[in-house]
């Protein structure tokens, strides 16, 4: 029963629409593309992205992604989207994650974009299109964002879709399997609404 309440939960989340793109929450007969595009990408992926386990672009494994998904849909902590173009096919992905509520009202974002796919400003618009989400659906008022020095197009994404650099953590996540440096960015919702 708790499998269709989190189901339920994910039907809440607004399909949103970008230049271009769409983004809409992942779901199970995404698996066939999402495995294909990961795979394919792999070797353009990895060094941007956490240690991947030897099973990640499995069916199983996508299962448990999906129930995770849900469950943080459902506690408000996290909504996931897949970056879909407008002919229907998927490029990429962007997480609004680490949703903190209170006296914070901020949250964290991150994406991944399929190697065939990148530079064309797919994910540009696709951050573009979850902004208004975050300040507006979910009101918040701070997104943050953080990328490794060396990540030229993350650099060049965040500072053209209005984020700012506020700093340098040290060995600030694990990346490759090695604990690394980040460039810290946040947009405002008043950089946003002036």
């Amino acid at each position: 029963m708790a499998f269709f309440r989190t189901l339920a939960a994910a039907e809440t989340i607004p399909t949103l629409a970008g230049d271009g793109v769409t983004l809409r929450v992942p779901a199970m007969a995404d698996f066939p593309r999402w495995s294909a595009l990961r795979e394919e990408s792999r070797a353009f992926l990895q060094p941007w992205e956490p240690t991947w386990p030897a099973d990640d672009v499995s069916r199983l494994a996508f299962r448990k992604r999906l129930k995770r998904y849900m469950r943080e849909i459902e506690q408000d902590q996290a909504y996931p989207f897949f970056v879909v173009r407008k002919d229907g096919v998927l490029v990429g992905g962007v997480t609004v994650s680490q949703i903190r509520r209170g006296v914070a009202q901020t949250c964290s974002i991150g994406y991944w974009m399929g190697a065939r796919y990148a530079g064309r400003g797919h994910m540009t618009a696709a951050v573009n299109a979850l902004t208004p989400f975050v300040f507006d659906t979910l009101k918040l008022r701070r997104i943050e964002a953080a990328c490794l020095p060396r990540n030229a197009a993350s650099i060049r994404l965040l500072e053209k879709t209005g984020f700012q650099r506020e700093g340098y953590a040290r060995e600030y996540l694990c990346i490759a399997g090695v604990w690394q440096d980040h460039l810290l960015y946040a947009l405002l919702r008043g950089d946003v609404l002036g």
